[in-house]
């Protein structure tokens, strides 16, 4: 059998195909860029700052924070382990070890009385704990709620 030469027309299925299909490699770099522009705003948080460099810098020992919860009814707890107001201070001190700059969470109901959560606060703060934060949820407040503010 005769292999085709380059113009006699009986080139057929053995032709090159020489071009490259480049709509597949579009195709997936557009949906890479819409993924990519929609989860960017999600990851940047913060302000944007230039951080200078030092030599006797150490890495972040990366803790958990201790959780201090108010119920709707006042009750307290201690990383999920209940307490009363007097023994509040005690049970966040063996929470948090020898290092003192642990980060305490205070969570407080919705419906929990205002003053016994900054009573909590206060409480811990009085104690020498100046490393807490409020926390809060990150949902919108429902309708229901909006009117009973």
């Amino acid at each position: 059998m005769e292999l085709p030469t380059p113009g006699s027309g009986d080139e057929g299925l053995y032709r090159p195909l020489a071009d490259i299909n480049v709509t597949p490699l579009v195709d997936v770099m557009l949906v890479l860029l819409v993924i990519f522009m929609i989860t960017a705003p999600m990851l940047a948080t913060g302000m944007k700052v230039n951080l200078p460099k030092a030599s006797a810098s150490q890495p972040l020992d990366p803790q958990h924070p201790i959780l201090v919860s108010v119920a709707r009814d006042g009750g307290l707890a201690v990383d999920g382990q209940s307490t009363d107001m007097d023994g509040l201070v005690a049970a966040v001190r063996a929470k948090i070890d020898d290092k003192s700059d642990r980060v305490i969470q205070v969570r407080g109901d919705t419906d929990a009385n205002y003053g016994r959560v900054v009573g909590v606060m206060d409480k811990l703060a009085g104690a020498g704990m100046d490393h807490l934060a409020i926390v809060t949820d990150l949902r919108p407040a429902s309708p229901e709620t909006a009117k009973k503010q």
